[in-house]
């Protein structure tokens, strides 16, 4: 099964160096009913550090194509990809096959390996002895413009 060729990841690495620190308010917002005004403490937040659980094993990645939509990764998303965790099933992982990159559900099936997108119009990759497969790294988290 070929990938789309459409399907292309950006990668980017972290920068632990930069100083930029961002307003973070850690006392969170209220997604129900409103809470009254309290007194808060604004802190700076690095999301490079924050984000982070591995830091020399962390790297971003910008996805183009929607095959992992119904997963809530969307086309231009910033995945963070951590490359020390391993591979389970059900996880979401930046896999190399066969000389290409793509980001698909892990689903391992007895005597079997599949790739699987989030999205219908796209099938899913059956991983044979024939094909060449290196998980890079699985994805922790999602970044995305609302």
């Amino acid at each position: 099964m070929s990938i789309k060729k459409d399907q292309k990841l950006t990668f980017f690495t972290p920068d632990f160096e930069s100083g930029l620190r961002i307003p973070f308010i850690k006392e969170g917002v209220s997604a129900g009913f409103p809470s009254p005004a309290a007194d808060f403490m604004e802190n700076g937040i690095d999301l490079n550090k924050e984000l982070s659980e591995n830091p020399l094993a962390t790297f971003y990645i910008k996805v183009k194509g929607n095959s992992m939509i119904d997963a809530g990764i969307n086309d231009k998303d910033v995945l963070v990809v951590d490359r020390s965790l391993e591979p389970q099933n059900n996880k979401i992982a930046i896999c190399f096959i066969d000389g290409e990159f793509t980001v698909k559900r892990i689903q391992v099936e007895q005597d079997c390996l599949y790739l699987m997108p989030e999205n219908p119009n796209y099938p899913p990759i059956k991983v044979t002895e024939e094909n060449q497969l290196i998980i890079w790294g699985i994805v922790t988290y999602v970044i995305k413009k609302v």
